[in-house]
């Protein structure tokens, strides 16, 4: 099957090689790997035995349009006709008191004071001394504390509340449902999808077993209120050093999550400070000595951040950092498609996105497939991860793909399945892993630990028995036989 692409290239085309770049050895930087990615002149030798997705039909690309994605923007209707476009303040009742009780782990044991909201200020004063002199990942993202309790339908009908449903809120709306939720059980955490990635990737990576810890950082905003200092004290015990000074004054955003007896979930998102990320000097100086930078997608719905995103990812090109972009939503896509591509065709060597969105990304229909869809964006991003549920997933590279199969398990919660894979996937960047069957491998039985669990953080117990196993196909070369062997799938 083939498709074609508008106005890329007035050159001859020509058939695109077969050939995948050979990834770095263990003993390489994650520079080096993605900058055989994002100059691929001299490609050459399949990795490990992956099956490589490809096909000489599809040859409308030129020699010169080889994904250099500084080098143009893909406009709006980059593709062919034939694929038209088918997730406190301390007032109004929030108060320490609503803090009935929070595990960090959502499911494993609990490692530190959940019971009520008090902030040690020595988790949250951290002077530069105490920071690292660099920095493996550097998120930027929305720091949202989660409110999650169980509720009747009699609750939401009380509030006017529409089940099934996300809506955004305002600061009298956030107090009035917390004031009614008093009595009820719920737990709070350091919520949101970035977070969920790069707690997963310092729990794995904060094994040194084979290799130095990684330092994992996050940047965003939050308040001067006992809910900022809440966050960054969560992210703080769970090795992962939240940055950003709190803004005076300053009220930090909130999710609250409504679940009912048929397990829908009603949304209420409070934006707060969260609305607004500056490019401050502590930033920028993070950034200076970053080697990954992961952006989440839910900014782009944040019109003075998107400045920011630009900014930020700039500075991160310009001093080598890699750039990695979350696709966060679907709506989010459609409604900022322009700034998405704007940031995704100039700066992002990685992008990682499920396979509605990135079929929203292609403005592909829903009837096309997500391996087509992911060797269609890898022409315009280095390196490009699609996950597809319990029927596995896609890396994609130079408009080909390698298809991973999903690692067994019993499923007891999808939340957070996907950012769990792209947890393993920088995992397996930042331990040098040699091949792209075995990074998405690695990234597949992440996300397969966290779905077999309740709750969307990767436990540390669970972490730690990931790191070993790492380590060991390390050491013997062997790898979690109960990977599977590749798979082949056709259009």
């Amino acid at each position: 099957m083939s498709f074609s692409l508008l106005s890329l290239s007035s050159s001859s085309s020509s058939t695109l090689t077969r050939n995948i770049p050979p990834f770095i050895s263990t003993t390489s930087s994650p520079s080096v790997l993605l900058s055989l990615l994002r100059n691929h002149s001299n490609f050459s030798n399949v990795t490990s035995n992956a099956t490589i997705f490809g096909s000489s039909s599809c040859s409308f690309f030129s020699s010169s349009c080889s994904m250099s994605t500084s080098n143009y923007v893909v406009p709006r209707d980059f593709a062919s006709s034939s694929y038209s476009s088918s997730s406190s303040g301390n007032s109004d009742g929030e108060s320490s008191k609503i803090v009935s009780g929070e595990n960090d782990e959502q499911g494993a044991e609990t490692d530190d004071e959940d019971q009520v909201l008090i902030v040690d200020e020595e988790d949250i004063s951290l002077s530069s001394s105490d920071l690292p002199q660099k920095w493996d990942v550097l998120g930027l993202g929305q720091a949202m504390v989660d409110f999650s309790g169980m509720v009747d339908d009699e609750f939401l009908e009380r509030l006017g509340l529409e089940k099934g449903t996300r809506k955004v809120i305002n600061h009298e709306e956030r107090g009035k449902v917390l004031r009614a939720m008093d009595g009820c059980s719920y737990k709070a955490a350091a919520g949101g999808s970035l977070s969920n990635s790069l707690v997963a990737l310092a729990r794995l990576g904060g094994q040194p077993i084979a290799s130095p810890a990684l330092n994992v950082g996050m940047a965003g905003s939050i308040g001067s209120d006992p809910l900022g200092g809440f966050y960054r004290s969560k992210l703080r015990r769970a090795n992962v050093n939240f940055l950003s000074a709190p803004v005076k004054d300053g009220t930090t955003g909130t999710v609250i999550v409504l679940t009912t007896p048929d397990a829908q979930r009603t949304m209420l998102a409070y934006q707060g400070t969260s609305s607004r990320i500056n490019f401050d000097p502590c930033l920028a100086d993070a950034i200076t000595k970053t080697n990954i930078l992961v952006v989440e997608g839910y900014l782009f719905e944040l019109p003075d951040t998107v400045r920011t995103i630009s900014k930020v990812c700039e500075e991160a090109r310009k001093w080598g950092s890699l750039v990695a972009i979350t696709a966060s939503d679907v709506s989010c896509i459609e409604r900022h498609y322009d700034d998405y591509w704007e940031i995704m065709a100039n700066y992002a060597d990685i992008v990682f996105a499920n396979s509605e969105e990135a079929r929203a990304f292609c403005h592909f229909s829903s009837k096309e497939s997500p391996l087509s869809a992911t060797r269609y964006l890898s022409h315009f991003v280095p390196l490009v991860s699609v996950t597809d549920g319990p029927k596995g997933s896609y890396i994609g590279v130079k408009g080909e793909a390698i298809y991973i199969p999903p690692s067994p398990c019993v499923p007891v919660d999808t939340c957070g399945a996907g950012d769990a894979y792209a947890s393993g996937i920088l995992y397996g960047i930042l331990r040098g892993v040699s091949d792209l069957r075995t990074m998405g491998s690695v990234a597949a039985k992440v996300a397969s630990v966290v779905v077999g669990q309740q709750g969307t953080r990767l436990r540390v117990q669970d972490a730690i028995g990931l790191a070993e196993s790492f380590s060991s196909h390390c050491r013997d070369s062997t790898f979690w036989s109960d990977i599977g062997s590749d798979q082949i799938s056709s259009l």
